[in-house]
């Protein structure tokens, strides 16, 4: 018997055994390279943010100002990003926003080595429109992925993100012990980052070439092209409770990302590099959790393991906000970290049980991550300029508890997914079409 007889329960058993395993493990592998590649241009420009601090002479309270303008981008982009992603589809909705990325990147550079603001503001505006057409397509393909397998695997494609954001780490601790300039970095970052997605996204999984379920998304396609329909999962209570978990855990690990190397350097008085290795300790334990605990949802389902992490998240970042050394702050970071990693892939899992209204559904939980992007650089920026770094951090705890209170949001839920595409073929494909392509055991029951 499987070892999650859970999730394999809501999945016929033909659904389990029809894909390619050659093709599927090509998407797979080809999506958590994506995946990656995010984390490594993420990271190799936050690992680099005290430099920049540096180059236009910022405040801390200036730079969260500068740091809203990639948060107001996202926000802007996202809650249309999954009526894009359904009229165009996946694969251009990846190229698009890797094209995006390059220019955010190549503006990024230019912007302390010409000494403007303006600039870098630009560049992380474009950077959040980048981010968030990418974001809806990657986590709708990889739930596709998760479907097909009937098991657990997207905290991995966010353990993947964090595996190459602790690359971007280190490219960007080892840029800045060797001197290296913004914009050599940023540029190269920028032209790697864009041949890598142009020639990945031709492994995704194609629509035509999947069992039942997925011919629903190839109907919904052509049925619901317009941006109202997937606007239409605002109104959905689940959806905006998933919403709050995401909002919380994109607080808490937005926050490790903005200021996190800067509050060590600040009150520790270690090199940016030391800084940027304590990022690195952070992302790392975020890595571990997200590639372990996959096993761990399946044994005990999302709803105690949302709960335990969240818990450990809250205890780790109070730790680092007071520690009164080094070691005690790498400590909580790393509890931290760890606490922080399976949140925003349970609730992404959860958001796309229902293939037919998955699109609109992880386009507003994203949105309510780039609220939270948009809402905390300032605040945090003002609030540490007024108390210092870490003290300001510990106003993240509240959101956490929150989602701690709304985390039954994630239990899976009893509607028969076979059951639903079944019900959409009937409405999109022709009779004929439908007694031809049913497999035997669903002849068995008609």
């Amino acid at each position: 018997m499987p070892s999650s007889p859970r999730r394999r329960a809501t999945l016929p058993a033909w659904i389990a055994r029809h894909p390619d395993p050659p093709r599927l493990a090509r998407a797979r592998w080809m999506l958590m390279g994506l995946f990656a590649l995010n984390g490594i241009t993420f990271s190799s420009w936050l690992a680099r943010l005290p430099a920049v601090r540096d180059a236009l002479a910022l405040t801390e309270a200036e730079i969260g100002g500068v740091l809203l303008f990639g948060a107001a981008g996202a926000l802007v982009t996202v809650p249309f990003a999954g009526a894009l992603c359904l009229r165009i589809g996946s694969a251009w909705a990846i190229r698009l926003g890797g094209i995006a990325f390059a220019v955010a990147y190549l503006l990024i550079g230019l912007g302390p080595a010409l000494r403007s603001v303006p600039v870098l503001a630009a560049g992380l505006a474009v950077s959040g429109v980048a981010f968030a057409i990418l974001n809806v397509p990657l986590n709708l393909e990889s739930a596709r992925v998760e479907r097909r397998l009937g098991r657990t695997v997207l905290p991995q494609f966010h353990a993947a993100f964090s595996i190459g954001a602790v690359g971007g780490s280190l490219l960007g601790a080892a840029a800045a012990a060797l001197g290296v300039g913004l914009l050599v970095q940023f540029t190269g970052v920028a032209i790697a980052s864009l041949v890598w997605r142009l020639a990945a996204v031709r492994h995704l999984l194609p629509p035509d070439a999947a069992p039942e379920l997925d011919r629903v998304e190839v109907a919904v396609r052509s049925r619901r092209r317009s941006p109202g329909a997937a606007l239409g999962a605002w109104l959905e209570p689940r959806t905006l409770l998933l919403g709050v978990v995401v909002l919380a855990a994109a607080l808490s690990e937005g926050a490790a990302n903005d200021w996190l190397s800067l509050g060590v350097v600040d009150a520790f008085g270690v090199t940016e590099a030391s800084g940027a290795l304590v990022f690195a300790a952070f992302v790392s334990a975020m890595t571990a959790v997200r590639l372990l605990g996959a096993r761990a949802v399946d044994t005990y389902g999302r709803v105690p393991v949302l709960r335990a992490s969240g818990a450990v998240a809250l205890v780790g970042l109070v730790a680092f906000a007071l520690a009164p050394s080094l070691p005690l702050a790498v400590a909580g970071a790393i509890a931290w970290g760890s606490g922080a990693a399976l949140a925003v892939p349970l609730a992404v899992a959860a958001a796309s049980e229902d293939p037919l209204r998955a699109a609109g559904r992880v386009s507003v939980i994203t949105s309510f991550s780039s609220f939270a992007s948009l809402v905390a650089p300032p605040l945090l920026g003002l609030l540490a300029h007024d108390v210092g770094i870490r003290p300001a951090l510990l106003t993240i705890a509240v959101p956490l508890a929150l989602a701690l209170l709304v985390a039954g949001s994630v239990r899976q839920q009893r509607d028969d997914v076979a059951e639903t595409g079944r019900t959409a073929v009937a409405d999109a494909v022709p009779v004929r079409e439908r007694v031809e392509a049913m497999p035997p055991e669903l002849e068995v029951r008609a």
